[in-house]
């Protein structure tokens, strides 16, 4: 059941090799939400040197996406031990490390992660001696970290008898605490698309700027969190986060959102393995062929904002500002985000004469071409984007089976035969992509999605997956 399991077994091998009083095996995991895996997990003790020299107790939980997820991490004190709460370890003997927040395959491995445990637990040490009263209370506490770690839980009675079943809520997930996953979660919040939004700050260190105001100002059902297992079960997972490397190429900012993205797909698509992801992050067409490839979830569950707000607002243009209602009815703009993009049409009003269907696309294409210059100046800014993206999860989340043009996979459609993501008329419902709605054969359309298909295909060639 692991998907890299060659890569797995290769990291255990050299685990063994360095720390051979590791023990092996499959266990059932249980997650927050009450669900449970098979898992391998590895237990033993790594040594650390705190005055004396102590032999630290630990359990890790490998993800069945390792190596591009990272494992889950318990202290297994014995009855004498008492857990010393601090800066990398919880009451429950969960263990928190600056390595597991910026695990990044292949960059990171289990030997790198034990010996940053090693330094970190040597700053602070993670357990004490018990005197003989306090250890029989603490028997107590390690059986249901025990229920906690190995699976045997009764989250999922006290879910029943406490109300709905978080796994029946309406919870959407942003990845990303900048300013586009603070506004995408004020929008989803503020239309009411979910019962609980939860963000995902994957920066280092505190909370900063818009992410502590959020939690200074308590939005109601918003929760913060570093830790990936708090997105599970999402019906939507959002996704805004750009590397901000130094790269000196338009090619090596695309590889380094690559590399940030290869550490979190998989593990967003482990917690919630039947969610739609939608990507905001940039290139947006680009990033969701990765969010694809990476998550190997089904092309219909996995969507780029694309054009959705740029058509929101020609349509408006057309209704409001150009007195073409209509037209609006039926005008989409599609293709490749930024200068690239198009707009085109799913149906057309039937024309007794030819004629008068030659006048009326002179006199549609007039209209479309004044409402994409006044398009020109408006700009993404984050919280209109943040907005988009509310209304795509809003569509989604409620299954209202609304078109939106969103970046879907484009091979079939306009003899695009690569696999390429545009912006396309689509309807979107809770399993993403319903149905493409067809677009009106325009040859001028059609060379222009075909020119923006063959150059972001060369583009993605050119990158390392």
């Amino acid at each position: 059941q692991y998907k890299f399991r060659d890569l797995t077994i290769e990291e255990l091998k050299n685990v063994s090799k360095t720390y051979p009083n590791f023990s092996f095996s499959m266990d059932t995991y249980t997650f927050k939400d009450g669900s449970q895996k098979d898992l391998l997990n590895f237990s033993g003790t790594v040594p650390v040197k705190y005055g004396n020299s102590y032999n630290i107790p630990v359990c890790l939980w490998i993800l069945d996406s390792h190596p591009f997820a990272p494992p889950i991490c318990f202290l297994k004190p014995t009855a004498n031990m008492g857990i010393a709460v601090g800066r990398h370890v919880d009451a429950r003997g969960r263990i928190y490390l600056p390595y597991l927040q910026n695990w990044s395959h292949p960059k990171s491995t289990l030997i790198g992660l034990i010996k940053e445990m090693i330094a970190k637990f040597e700053e602070e040490l993670p357990l004490y001696s018990l005197s003989s009263s306090d250890a029989a209370r603490q028997s107590e506490l390690l059986s249901y970290i025990a229920k906690i770690t190995e699976g045997d839980t009764d989250m999922k009675s006290r879910s029943k008898t406490g109300g709905r079943n978080e796994g029946c809520f309406n919870k959407i997930t942003v990845v990303g605490a900048g300013d586009l996953g603070i506004a995408c979660v004020l929008a989803v919040a503020a239309k009411g698309v979910a019962d609980k939004v939860v963000l995902l700050d994957l920066s280092e260190g505190a909370a900063k700027g818009g992410t502590m105001d959020l939690e200074i100002f308590a939005v109601p059902n918003v929760e913060i969190s570093k830790d990936f297992s708090a997105s599970a079960d999402s019906k939507v997972v959002v996704l805004t986060v750009n590397s901000l490397g130094n790269a000196q190429t338009y090619l090596d900012v695309i590889q380094s959102n690559v590399d940030l993205f290869r550490g979190i797909i998989p593990a967003v698509s482990h917690y919630s393995q039947n969610a739609v992801l939608l990507v905001a992050s940039h290139p947006v067409e680009v990033m969701t062929f990765v969010s694809w490839k990476l998550s190997s979830f089904p092309k219909s569950r996995v969507i780029g904002v694309g054009a959705n707000l740029d058509s929101e607002r020609f349509q408006y243009m057309l209704t409001n500002l150009l007195k073409a209602e209509v037209l609006a009815k039926d005008a989409w703009v599609v293709g490749e985000q930024g200068e690239d993009k198009v707009p085109s049409w799913t149906s057309c009003n039937v024309v007794a004469h030819q004629t008068e269907a030659i006048a009326a696309r002179n006199s549609r294409e007039k209209v479309a071409n004044r409402a994409m210059e006044i398009l020109k100046g408006k700009g993404h800014r984050s919280w209109s984007v943040g907005l988009s993206v509310a209304d795509l999860a809003d569509s989604i989340v409620k299954d209202k089976r609304k078109v939106h043009s969103v970046s879907t996979l484009a091979k079939g459609c306009c003899n695009i035969n690569s696999e390429v993501f545009l912006s396309l008329p689509c309807i979107l419902g809770t399993s993403g992509v319903i149905e493409m709605v067809r677009l009106e054969e325009d040859p001028l359309v059609q060379e222009k999605l075909q020119s923006s298909a063959g150059s972001i295909h060369d583009l993605q060639q050119q990158l390392k997956l």
